[in-house]
């Protein structure tokens, strides 16, 4: 186990590359059975679920699309509680398959606005995929079918997670050192 320092902060290493991959393809068999013949559409959130979205489509088998938006939720190591929408989705949603694919969920709070902002798109469904989520911090209820690990209530970086934008080109994931 290794640490790194990341501006003013250190972080020890927490899951290693080869675990986050092996969990990122049992994800990936869940999803291409159970959304085998739909043709889902996967909308990665940027910027932290980019790593995650690109690992997660090469294990992908069935026929589907991928596109990305842009929510903004976080400033440092805490959440603002504001969501901002900074880039829209331009796919007719109408009757689709939709996944979202987003790095963590903690408070769940950008997932419940984004479910209700493709509520009124008129998919023909919705899922949410996220590598990490954070059971003790969740404030909203939701259906998260499809996440590849469950991690305490520490602020991580690494596999596309961020410190102030610094850190997400780490290949494992790293837990803040206090």
């Amino acid at each position: 186990m290794g640490t790194v320092k990341i501006l003013d902060k250190t972080f020890r290493t927490s899951i290693s590359e080869e675990e986050i991959l092996r969990r990122v393809k049992a994800v990936a068999e869940r999803i291409n059975h159970d959304m085998d013949g739909k043709n889902p559409l996967f909308l990665a959130v940027l910027n932290g679920a980019f790593i995650f979205a690109a690992d997660l489509m090469r294990e992908i088998t069935i026929p589907s699309e991928i596109s990305f938006v842009k929510l903004a939720s976080y400033a440092g190591t805490t959440s603002t509680g504001k969501i901002t929408e900074v880039i829209g989705i331009n796919e007719d949603l109408s009757n689709r398959h939709i996944i979202i694919v987003e790095d963590i969920v903690d408070t769940g709070r950008t997932m419940q606005r984004m479910i209700e902002t493709l509520g009124t798109r008129n998919p023909a469904s919705i899922h949410i995929c996220a590598l990490l989520v954070k059971p003790d911090k969740l404030e909203v209820d939701l259906n998260i079918e499809y996440a590849a690990m469950e991690i305490p209530n520490e602020f991580i970086v690494g596999y596309g997670l961020d410190y102030d934008q610094q850190g997400r080109n780490l290949r494992d994931i790293y837990t803040i050192v206090e």
